[in-house]
């Protein structure tokens, strides 16, 4: 079996060592597994929440994050490698989400309650500066999912939430019009660090303590000649633990190089000799990549036609079954509306039915049909025709939404959506 995995980097800064080690480096590793179909995009529309209205900077950081999935060795040809807004199906599938996902799930998403929390500390009303992009954020990262049904989703820690509301509401769309979404599952990668910045804090664009990661040679030199360190004079011994400089080292550096470095920090080596080590080992890798970065952010209209190809192959997947599901909402060509049956003998339209027998085991049992007799749904045995006939009520009544209430007690024999049709032509106002 083929697994689908999808990864997405939003296009909101200057990618930065961090975003290498935690996400760009793995996920082209990933890439040449075998048995895995891999989709990477560019998370373009994600970034319009985060740039504060500064179209340049989009534009910019996404010709910044394609060159260097490319010159990571990412190969197009292999992949299905787009940019987000070049999906016009993908907004569309957010609607369709967001009128099936409760207002209360997204109350819980963390950067929304982050936000709510920190106007509430400062005074101001909870949702004060809260655009409905925020709030709506979980509800576009499902949709970039499930729209291509992927099987596994490669994210930090600080993303299960996310994937965990998209199988919510996948498994919303699915119970009200048919199994059409598979539910994604989280891939932490256990052994990806997460690298310190200048300052030993994480590498973040927003505490401005980040490494870029194809800055030119000397640049690269110079920023790492200014981390943090402590006082310890050249001599003295040096705690490897809650060292930025030696996590640094240690996500480039193989087992046996990273040994080395340990000891010499317990022998006592000077701060600028590490610093030093640390860049070599950093350059040594970098180097070969920066220059077909340089190439490609040198050639945008290369890097476009790459995306636009990409495209081309998400879009395959993506507009049929975008098709499919708005057949599925309901939203249909009304020439493909079907003839009402007629019955010859009354001259009367036809319409879904529920009828109700009893079998040869004495228990009383319901099903419903369509207009042309197709069984739709079966009951189970009652033992009175009581039982039978409220259940038939409750159908009448609340439609498909009471599906899952009586699951236990039916049979489904046909797509959700077509028995939500029936039902809706069956109940009392229709």
């Amino acid at each position: 079996m083929t697994t689908r995995v999808l990864t997405g980097i939003t296009t909101s800064g200057t990618p930065h060592l961090g975003n290498y080690v935690g996400a760009i480096r793995p996920t082209v590793r990933a890439s040449r597994q075998p048995d895995t179909e891999n989709f990477y995009f560019l998370a373009d529309y994600h970034a319009l929440i985060k740039t504060g209205g500064d179209p340049a900077r989009v534009q910019r950081s996404t010709l910044e994050i394609a060159a260097t999935w490319l010159a990571c060795g990412l190969d197009p040809d292999k992949v299905t490698f787009y940019r987000q807004s070049d999906i016009p199906e993908i907004p569309e599938l957010t609607w369709f989400l967001t009128c099936v996902t409760g207002k209360g799930l997204l109350n819980r998403a963390h950067a929304y309650k982050a936000s709510v929390d920190k106007n509430t500390a400062a005074g101001e009303e909870p949702d004060h500066g809260v655009t409905a992009g925020l709030f709506m954020y979980p509800v576009l990262m499902a949709a970039d999912i499930l729209m291509f049904n992927a099987h596994q989703v490669p994210v930090g820690r600080d993303q299960i939430q996310h994937i965990e509301m998209a199988r919510d509401m996948a498994s919303s769309f699915n119970h009200l019009y048919g199994e059409h979404f598979t539910l994604p599952e989280v891939v932490i990668e256990e052994h990806v660090a997460t690298l310190p910045g200048l300052d030993g804090r994480k590498m973040s664009k927003s505490y401005d303590n980040t490494i870029p990661l194809f800055v030119p040679r000397e640049q690269l030199r110079k920023l790492i000649m200014g981390i943090v360190t402590d006082s310890r004079a050249p001599g003295e011994p040096k705690d490897t633990e809650g060292s930025a400089l030696f996590q640094l080292y240690q996500a480039f550096a193989s087992a046996e190089e990273t040994a080395e470095l340990a000891k010499a920090f317990a022998a006592g080596i000077a701060w600028g000799e590490a610093k030093e080590r640390l860049f070599e080992r950093l350059d040594r890798e970098i180097a070969p990549m920066r220059v077909v970065y340089d190439e490609l952010v040198r050639d945008p209209a290369r890097i476009e036609a790459i995306l636009k190809i990409g495209a081309v192959k998400a879009r395959a997947i993506a507009t049929p079954f975008t098709a499919r599901l708005r057949h599925a909402v309901g939203l249909r060509p009304l020439h493909q509306l079907a003839a009402p049956a007629q019955d010859a003998r009354a001259g009367k339209i036809a319409k879904p039915a529920f009828k109700q027998y009893r079998e040869k085991d004495g228990l009383f049992y319901f099903k419903l049909t369509d207009a042309r007799g197709e069984l739709l749904l079966q009951s189970q045995g009652f033992a009175n025709p009581r039982e039978a006939a409220q259940h038939i009520g409750r159908l009448q009544q609340e439609g498909v939404s009471a599906l899952a209430a009586l699951a236990k007690s039916i049979e489904l024999a046909a797509d959700r959506s077509v028995i939500a049709d029936a039902l809706a032509q069956l109940a009392p106002d229709a």
